[in-house]
């Protein structure tokens, strides 16, 4: 019950700022080339369903493939900073730098290295998100007390399955708080990608509509990027409460 009531109030705030968007851009007259109108961006929407949903879907597969290829990256860089020490400590430099060069500096760069497929925006997207998964993994392994492992330990149980059976389950709230902040700025690294170059995607598809003044098409990107944002959020949720429930 509490949740529906704080979804109605959001929607309701929601709401309420459309509304005002609304009455500002008709009482002021903008042009839409300027700021459209949330009612002209709606009526947009949907006359461009079927364009939108197509560049939506590159989009989508560019996120997915950064989204795996980070985790597993993220995840590796993390038990090999666990198990050693001094890899880990001499890697961490280089994990916070990759985070401080800024996306709009790299992605032109894989752009060359790669072309103008999909597979600089997938390296943008996994650039980004494999620092908040691997730095989330390595806490959750290392806040496990020892008191448990031990007792394994003396049961004369091996490492590898202490990892699976023990480090790993401990460890799933950490990686999935990782996965909720991955998931979002892996939308953001392969937008960007399309920016610097490409011929498909949610972000070539705002560049195009930028360029000719339709900036009623721009934020009907921009809402399809939303909805994505949120739905990859939310199954990002539903996987960590299945499996957290199921540990």
């Amino acid at each position: 019950m509490t949740r529906k009531k704080e979804f109605l109030g959001a929607l309701g705030c929601v709401a309420v700022l459309l509304g005002l968007w609304e009455l500002i851009v008709r009482f002021l007259r903008l042009p839409p080339y300027v700021l459209p109108s949330p009612s002209q961006i709606f009526l947009c929407f949907g006359r461009d369903l079927p364009l939108l949903l197509y560049h939506a879907e590159v989009t989508l597969v560019e996120v997915g493939l950064g989204l795996g290829i980070g985790v597993l990256l993220g995840i590796g860089i993390a038990v090999l900073a666990f198990y050693v020490r001094p890899v880990g400590r001499a890697l961490t430099p280089f994990l916070v730098g990759s985070q401080v060069i800024p996306v709009f500096a790299v992605a032109p760069l894989f752009v060359l290295w790669f072309g103008f497929g999909i597979w600089p925006k997938v390296a943008v997207a996994a650039m980004i998100v494999f620092f908040p998964v691997a730095v989330n993994f390595l806490d959750g392994l290392r806040a496990l007390g020892p008191e448990l492992v031990e007792f394994f330990q003396a049961l004369g149980t091996a490492e590898p399955r202490i990892f699976r059976m023990v480090r790993v389950p401990a460890a799933l709230p950490f990686l999935f708080s990782g996965l909720r902040v991955g998931v979002t700025l892996a939308l953001v690294g392969a937008t960007v990608g399309e920016w610097v170059g490409a011929s498909r995607g949610l972000g070539y598809l705002m560049i195009q509509a930028n360029a000719r003044l339709r900036l009623d098409r721009v934020f009907a990107a921009i809402l399809v990027l939303t909805l994505l944002g949120v739905g990859l959020y939310w199954a990002v949720g539903f996987c960590e409460h299945f499996l957290i429930r199921r540990r």
